[in-house]
């Protein structure tokens, strides 16, 4: 119970500190990092603050956990890239 409470509070407080700095460098920031089709070019404001609030509490909480996701989702990516190449290559 007691790391959900300090998930919580790690979640109020980054949405917050997020939406009040959207239009100072949350935003632009965001954009930087992002593809074109994902950028939000000021708009989604809470749809994105709420996705980094849940990601930025998360890794306070349990960074192991998302350290390991972020390496399993990169070790998927790389078999479908490999995948990919290899069948694009099979195709010619």
């Amino acid at each position: 119970m007691t790391i959900f409470l300090i998930w919580v509070v790690a979640f109020v407080l980054i949405a917050y500190f997020a939406n009040k700095r959207w239009e100072c460098g949350v935003s632009q920031g965001l954009d930087k990092m992002l593809p074109e089709v994902l950028k939000s070019h000021g708009d989604n404001r809470y749809l994105w603050v709420a996705a980094l609030a849940v990601l930025g509490a998360t890794t306070l909480i349990r960074p192991v956990d998302v350290l390991l996701v972020a390496i399993l989702l990169a070790v998927i990516g790389l078999i479908i890239v490999k995948l990919a190449n290899w069948a694009s290559s099979m195709a010619h």
